[in-house]
């Protein structure tokens, strides 16, 4: 095991020592100090919140500290510490990365309801709804009442709390971060399932909050528990190549130089690679320089002046130009922006990487929401700010995943389902934006379908999906969507219409493989067929081996109901392509009888013989004298070497070719 799990690092602050526990330990033991006094216990935090907001009412922190401490008295660690000390380290966590005093006054009671006679109504009484609602957020459920299922169902009932106020998982972080740090005094098969637990929900939630201070040293923490060996290899790693830091120090020297020179007003630092990255760039680049332990962190004042300190970069070094990324412009999901660029440092010839952002960007990347302060407090109108007072972005009061990850535990009843549903989709550490409707955006995990994105934007009305397109071209339900894709989706107008057991195999997210499980054993025998007489679905549904355009349980129902001959207004026909075999045959055929104003009620795509493959399209024409034109558009289509109109004789005989009818006769 390495040295943190039982001696945790202190975090990297600089100017600003650790705090002890047992100097906190005997502060608290000391009792509360004269009326209206900061006690000497939470100085520390008083000082870092003021820090961050000189202004500060302290009142409430100290008001806090006091019902913490006396409720908590008597009480230890496993450590041996008093049990105050915990809820202390979580605050000063938080108020070191910028937390508002809301937030702090909440930290230092989030155990009170749970471990001690305190209630949740004389938290709300004394200090406020928002409190209140922040505390019962990170109170755990009892296991005497819950039993295996306590530990999903409290994370459940913090997701749910999350959706309404993301401080609640900003105090839960903290919390779990001070217990990783002394996690050491437990037995090893409770560090490894703490630590599991962290690795699979925590941490990514971390990451999806921003929280980057936190997410890194959670991450080191859970390497030291559950990759020992790697963790000491790593570490021996970065002590050998300490003695060549210098090579980073010359190039950040040679950085500043170019800036001096350029009139940039600029701060160049050395961060150096946590535990976990010098592991992964390792195993990346089978093996490790100096240059590869650190990168160099340029900061600035202005947005433009990223682009101008790029720009010099660029001109007085030899870029790598794989490795530019613009998250200014395209900034993550989890609030990140930084332009990411490495360089060819003049001496010795050594990449450097370097990241440039403003120092407001800065405080964004290390702490994430928390360093947005209160993201819901309310603007002159009364509707939540959507700006700082600095005027940078306020962290939006539900996120597209957790919008996502709320709307399918609703529908995930069993704790074991939704507790192994919650580490599969905390498991995927990326989105992309996928465009839709009037320039609208949806943002969906990586990998996602168009599966997918029906059920993100639709629900459950999803289920009549029979079609896309993306980029303007009809495609598969099973699609993979890419970054910047625009979507369209197309939907029947039958409200029977289902989806078909092979739609699990497109979709990613659990929401759409809950919805489209529960649909199918609701209906074990699929969708009920059409009536014949009603009207056609918009799009393509097809059956037989996989076709551009995706599969529905409709398909064969559909296709076996089209009648012989007109329905509707104008005609409801059959019409047999043959052409030779292509990747986007079924998908161009569909699409030029889109253009012909004409709907497909329901296709069939034939096994391919001799690279040769069949078609068999049931369309509907509002009128009947486009027929011969859209014959005409599908043979136009690359590799279709006849089209022809199919006839269904009554009682049941075999369909009869026909040839091709003169304009406006439709039988």
């Amino acid at each position: 095991m390495c040295e943190e799990a039982v001696k945790p690092a202190s975090p990297r602050r600089r100017g600003r020592p650790r705090v002890e526990l047992r100097r906190l330990g005997r502060a608290a033991l000391l009792g509360p100090a004269a009326r209206h006094r900061v006690p000497d216990a939470i100085e520390h935090v008083a000082k870092a919140h003021r820090a961050h907001h000189p202004g500060a009412d302290l009142e409430p922190l100290r008001r806090a500290y006091l019902l913490a401490e006396s409720s908590h008295r008597g009480q230890t660690r496993k450590s041996g510490e008093p049990y105050i000390t915990h809820p202390l380290a979580v605050t000063l966590i938080l108020a070191e990365l910028g937390a508002e005093t809301t937030t702090l006054t909440a930290s230092l009671l989030h155990d009170t309801v749970e471990d001690t006679a305190v209630t949740l109504a004389q938290v709300g009484g004394e200090f406020g709804e928002e409190v209140r609602f922040l505390v019962d957020g990170v109170t755990k459920l009892e296991k005497v009442e819950y039993g295996s299922a306590a530990e999903p169902e409290t994370f459940r009932k913090m997701l749910v709390a999350t959706g309404n106020d993301v401080r609640v998982m900003s105090i839960k972080l903290a919390d779990r971060l001070h217990n990783m740090r002394t996690l050491g005094v437990m037995r090893r098969e409770k560090q490894v399932r703490i630590a599991e637990v962290t690795r699979d929900v925590l941490i990514p939630l971390a990451d999806r909050l921003g929280v980057q201070a936190l997410k890194t040293e959670l991450e080191d923490l859970v390497f030291a528990v559950l990759q020992p060996e790697d963790c000491a290899r790593a570490r021996a790693v970065a002590r050998e190549h300490a003695v060549g830091a210098g090579s980073l120090s010359a190039a950040a020297e040679q950085i500043r130089a170019v800036l001096r020179e350029a009139g940039i007003t600029a701060e160049v630092l050395i961060r150096p690679r946590h535990l976990v990255s010098v592991h992964r760039v390792g195993l990346k680049r089978g093996g490790l320089t100096a240059t590869d332990l650190g990168r160099l962190l340029v900061l600035v004042t202005e947005d433009a002046d990223c682009y101008a300190v790029l720009g010099e970069l660029h001109t007085c070094f030899t870029p790598v130009i794989s490795e530019f990324k613009d998250f200014i412009a395209t900034p993550k999901f989890n609030l990140y922006q930084s332009l990411h660029t490495a360089v060819v440092a003049r001496s010795g010839g050594e990449v450097a990487e370097v990241l440039i952002r403003t120092r407001r960007m800065h405080r964004v990347a290390e702490a994430g929401v928390v360093a947005l302060g209160n993201p819901y407090a309310p603007g002159t109108d009364g509707a939540p700010s959507a700006d700082t007072a600095d005027g940078e972005r306020a962290d939006p009061t539900r996120p597209g995943w957790l919008s996502r990850l709320l709307d399918w535990q609703q529908a995930t009843p069993d704790p074991d389902a939704f507790w192994a549903s919650l580490r599969a989709d905390l498991a995927e550490d990326r989105e992309i934006t996928v465009f839709h409707g009037a320039g609208r955006t949806l943002a969906l995990p990586a990998g996602s379908s168009c599966v997918d994105a029906a059920y993100a934007l639709h629900g459950d009305a999803a289920h009549t999906c029979i079609g896309a397109r993306v980029n303007g071209r009809l495609a598969a339900l099973g699609t993979v969507l890419a970054d910047g894709d625009a979507l369209d989706l197309l939907m029947a107008q039958d409200p029977a219409a289902g989806p078909s057991p092979e739609w699990l195999e497109h979709a990613r997210t659990p929401a759409a493989r809950i919805a489209i499980s529960g649909w199918l054993r609701a209906h074990p025998a699929g969708p009920a067929e059409p009536d014949a007489a009603g009207p056609a679905a918009p799009g393509a549904v097809t059956r037989g081996q996989a076709p551009p355009v995706a599969g529905s349980a409709r398909s064969g129902a559909a296709r076996d109901a089209a009648p012989p001959g007109a329905a509707g207004p104008g005609g409801r026909i059959t019409l047999l392509a043959e052409a030779f075999g292509g990747p986007h045959l079924l998908a161009d055929l569909t699409e030029a009888i889109a253009r012909e104003g004409a709907a497909v009620v329901s296709a069939e795509v034939e096994p391919p013989h001799e690279q040769r493959v069949r078609h068999t399209y049931t369309v509907e024409l509002t009128d009947p004298a486009g027929l011969p034109s859209l014959i005409r558009a599908m043979r136009d289509v690359p590799g279709v070497y006849d089209v022809s109109r199919v006839r269904w004789p009554a009682g049941g005989a075999a369909p009869v070719r026909v040839t091709e009818p003169p304009a406006g006769a439709v039988t």
